[in-house]
């Protein structure tokens, strides 16, 4: 399993199969909702298995907000998600942020507990899906 830091442009098709799949299939996101056009100014992540098909992938935007993080149903629970989130974390330091955030789907909170985030805020709906914003400062890494 590799996980790397690519452009969208050089990784579009692989991240567009990923997050069609999970997004798009599994969560019915309209697809105006996650193709919101910030990709391209966005640093993104991308995992690829042995035989360089893409498996999982997130995006962390100028601003520090990590996000559509996602990974296909089949390479779940085997620590991707943990490798691309501290991909972008460790990316995030070294630009020199303080603080990074992103809002955590409710059922994915503890995942995001485990990785060193804690929750801000009140729950919230985005793309129709229970939400919560979550903070992770640059100190606690």
């Amino acid at each position: 399993m590799k996980v790397t830091i690519r452009s969208f442009r050089e990784a579009e098709s692989d991240i567009r199969f990923v997050r069609d799949i999970v997004f798009g299939q599994e969560q019915n996101v309209a697809r105006e909702v996650d193709w919101d056009g910030k990709d391209s100014q966005s640093i993104q992540v991308v995992a690829i298995d042995g035989d360089d098909n893409p498996v999982g992938t997130g995006r962390m935007q100028p601003d520090g907000k990590i996000g559509r993080l996602s990974v296909l149903d089949s390479w779940r629970g085997q620590g991707i998600g943990q490798k691309m989130l501290r991909v972008l974390v460790e990316t995030a330091e070294k630009k020199g942020f303080q603080e990074v955030f992103l809002h955590a789907q409710v059922h994915a909170a503890s995942f995001y507990e485990k990785c060193g985030f804690h929750k801000n805020g009140e729950e919230f709906l985005e793309a129709g899906i229970p939400h919560v914003k979550m903070t992770r400062n640059m100190s606690k890494i």
